[in-house]
């Protein structure tokens, strides 16, 4: 029997227009469940690290601890991960957001904890004479002055909650991962192809996205650079000025 030419799902095609015609459906349903698996992911981890991590920014000897805790979950692998989670969470999507829950700590603790410490003595020094708390010193001016280093860790966080997210597809919750597990049982290459492609383009759209809400949030960052060229020039015009004047 000779396959007809533009049938590329009878011919197997790595790209096929009519596998997005007649899946649409499934690739959607399959990308929300993605997206969701991956926000509600990395919202659950920055909740569990934004304390963690003033708590190793309030007590010292309390940061070895943490740090050292996050990085060992972090070296666990996926589906070691997923094994040692099962009897708590059976099969089901919390477990999958149990594990890059835990996944994305080491990412965001880390980051969190360093802006923190970048925030100048001075600044908390100035606020502390202003009459600031502890608690309102931490939500006006530590966290606001630390998100640059924040958001940093969020984005990567992302990312790899997005990349992880796939491997959910051996407990059937994987996202768009369950249909590149199926895809490559069934050496359906569209398939393959299709659910990675779209992989990448949530990645590379969270990524850009994170990146907006942090030049939005962080205005300063953008005025401190666009000063720094200036600054830097300012002594050389001060200089070729004054070689003129010799001249």
């Amino acid at each position: 029997m000779t396959i007809p030419p533009h049938d590329c799902l009878a011919r197997n095609a790595w790209i096929c227009g009519a596998y997005l015609r007649t899946r649409r459906q499934i690739l959607l349903d399959a990308t929300v469940q993605h997206l969701q698996l991956t926000a509600l992911s990395v919202l659950v981890g920055l909740v569990i690290a934004v304390p963690l991590a003033v708590l190793a920014r309030r007590w010292r000897w309390a940061a070895g601890p943490v740090l050292a805790l996050t990085t060992i979950l972090y070296t666990i692998p996926s589906l070691a991960m997923f094994s040692l989670l099962l009897p708590v969470y059976g099969l089901s999507a919390t477990l999958v957001v149990a594990g890059l829950v835990l996944y994305s700590l080491t990412l965001l603790v880390r980051n969190i904890l360093a802006g923190l410490r970048a925030v100048p003595e001075e600044t908390r020094q100035a606020a502390r004479g202003l009459g600031y708390g502890p608690v309102r010193l931490l939500l006006t001016v530590e966290l606001p002055l630390a998100l640059p280093a924040a958001m940093a860790g969020l984005r990567i966080a992302t990312v790899s909650a997005v990349s992880l997210v796939t491997v959910g597809a051996i407990v059937g919750f994987g996202g768009l991962g369950n249909l590149i597990y199926a895809g490559m049982n069934t050496y359906f290459k569209a398939q393959v192809l299709t659910a990675s492609v779209l992989c990448v383009l949530i990645a590379v759209a969270a990524d850009l996205l994170l990146l907006g809400v942090q030049r939005l949030v962080t205005p300063w960052t953008r005025a401190g650079r666009a000063r720094a060229p200036a600054a830097r020039g300012r002594p050389r015009a001060r200089l070729l000025g004054t070689r003129a004047g010799r001249a």
